[in-house]
């Protein structure tokens, strides 16, 4: 046995050598350090001498090399051969990745912290990919992206930064990816399907592999007001437009639902017919007017239907999630576009006031704009008629408010209806010569309401009490203080009469006021 020392420095081991057969032969005197000679063949021991040590033959030496018997180097014995035929050179370089600026490497995410992570790629050192370059998300947390021992793509940034760093982009790996992907679903007209993760000014962000804008006119069928219910959800959408130099890619969710929704909107057209009542419910309120869901699609209601009074914002009229009846306008088929009216579903308030009033008959209205050339007087509920300048008074009138004031409440005569044209005429001035009141005047201003003389005593069933019954009380009263008080001789019977005539008067004049006049007194009798 032998101590292994350094191949190139490591004497040559002693070798036992055999005793000569032969007595008396000398021993060897060869210096140490020097190979032995070989030895001469041995003679046959007898049996009593100890056998000699045997040789170690030179394939079961030690795997680390050395010397054999014969003094020469054996070097260590390669047991296999890992290299596949490749020179050892070879298997160096190829340790080490060789990539340029612009490549995606692979490699495997060996730590995570809040602003970075670094990456093995194979190279001299750890790639860095800086927390921007994370994801397409903004602000997002590495550990919620990768994790210790993930396996992912990088483009290489920058091979050296100002520290030497090898500068790597997961998200620009990501969009290399995504846009070959996106270009090619593009050409094929196909769909593309991601998570809505941010809403910006105008609309959406879709994580389609890369950030996808889809604008808010195009989410839905309609426009959509409120659209932060849609975060976290996943759409698809079309590609309409695609700009790699600007990373821009612009979607429509709109012409994905048209397209599969098609064949049911065909039907639903067709067998929607103009004149038909649907019900609906508002599904979202614009300036000109209100979108009304059908149950199939949406039909416009402009502002000029919703009311058969004149409507500043559709808002005042009906609120998102309204029920409505509509009835049903026009179908366009072509335009796919539905029109469809509210008040017609409603009772025409002109047609209304028309089968109840007609010309000549007093009515009582409420001044409601001043004009340079006369007033509007609302009539009735979104019914207006207009008193000329020239009906206003007997007397010439420069302008009307020098006869009436906004807000004013009086007497005025219909003197022209046209329905058709929806315009009424009123005169002030004629209700002053006289007229029959209007029907639903009559219970107050009928001819019952006047004694035979004409002066108004009002209907004979007040709720007060008052009326054609508390007049007479209140004249008989008047006379019979009259009476005793001549009677008693407190003043001359001249005066008393007239006290008693003045104290009749009164209590036969007195009438109720009308709601917002100041008597409420027609002009004339009917």
């Amino acid at each position: 046995m032998f101590e292994q020392e350094g191949p190139s420095t490591a004497p040559a081991p002693e070798v036992a050598t055999p005793e000569s057969s032969t007595p008396g032969a000398p021993a060897s005197t060869e210096g140490a350090g020097e190979a032995p000679a070989a030895p001469a063949p041995a003679a046959p021991a007898p049996e009593t001498a100890p056998p000699a040590e045997p040789e170690t033959p030179p394939s079961a030496g030690p795997s680390f090399g050395g010397t054999d018997a014969e003094g020469e180097y054996q070097p260590m014995q390669v047991v296999s051969d890992d290299l596949g035929g490749m020179s050892f050179a070879d298997a160096i370089s190829g340790t080490i990745v060789e990539f340029d600026e612009g490549d995606i490497v692979t490699g495997t995410v060996v730590k995570v912290d809040k602003d970075e992570v670094l990456l093995d790629i194979g190279y001299k050192s750890e790639g860095v990919i800086p927390n921007r370059e994370l994801s397409i998300r903004h602000d997002v947390d590495p550990h919620e992206v990768v994790a210790t021992g993930d396996v992912i793509e990088a483009l290489v940034l920058q091979k050296e930064d100002k520290e030497g760093r090898l500068i790597l982009s997961k998200k620009r790996a990501q969009y290399e990816r995504a846009w070959g992907t996106i270009e090619q679903i593009k050409q094929t007209d196909g769909v593309v399907e991601g998570p809505v993760i941010e809403v910006v000014k105008g609309g959406l962000i879709l994580d389609i592999g890369l950030r996808g804008f889809l604008p808010a006119s195009l989410v839905e069928l309609r426009r959509v007001r409120d659209l932060q219910p849609y975060v976290g959800r996943t759409l698809q959408a079309k590609i309409i437009e695609l700009d790699k130099n600007r990373n821009n890619v612009v979607l429509s969710r709109r012409a994905h639902l048209e397209e599969t929704q098609r064949e049911a909107r065909d039907e639903f057209l067709a067998n929607l017919k103009p004149g038909e009542v649907r019900r609906g419910v508002v599904s979202s309120v614009v300036n000109f007017g209100a979108f009304v869901d059908l149950g199939g699609m949406d039909g416009l209601v402009h502002v000029s239907e919703l009311s058969w009074k004149h409507v500043d914002h559709p808002s005042s009229v009906v609120q998102v999630g309204d029920e409505v009846t509509v009835q049903v306008l026009d179908v366009d088929l072509s335009r796919e576009r539905i029109s469809l009216s509210l008040k017609a579903t409603q009772q025409d308030p002109w047609q209304q006031f028309a089968s109840g009033h007609q010309v000549g008959e007093l009515v009582y209205g409420r001044v409601t704009k001043l004009v340079p050339f006369g007033a509007f007087v609302q009539v009735g509920e979104g019914i207006e008629g207009l008193v000329h300048i020239s009906e206003m008074a007997a007397h010439h009138v420069d302008l009307p408010d020098q006869v009436v004031s906004p807000g004013e409440e009086l007497w005025v005569k219909i003197i022209d209806l046209d329905l058709e044209r929806r315009r009424i005429s009123l005169s002030i001035k004629q209700a002053a010569e006289g007229g029959t009141v209007a029907a639903e005047y009559q219970d107050l201003y009928g001819e019952h309401a006047y004694d035979e003389h004409g002066n108004y005593i009002g209907p004979d069933y007040t709720a007060d009490g008052e009326g054609e019954a508390g007049a007479e009380g209140a004249g008989a009263e008047a006379a019979a203080d009259a009476e005793v008080a001549a009677d008693a001789g407190a003043a001359a019977d001249a005066e008393v009469a007239a006290d008693a005539e003045v104290a009749a008067d009164a209590g036969a004049e007195e009438v109720p006021e009308a709601a917002g006049g100041e008597t409420g007194e027609p002009p004339v009798t009917g």
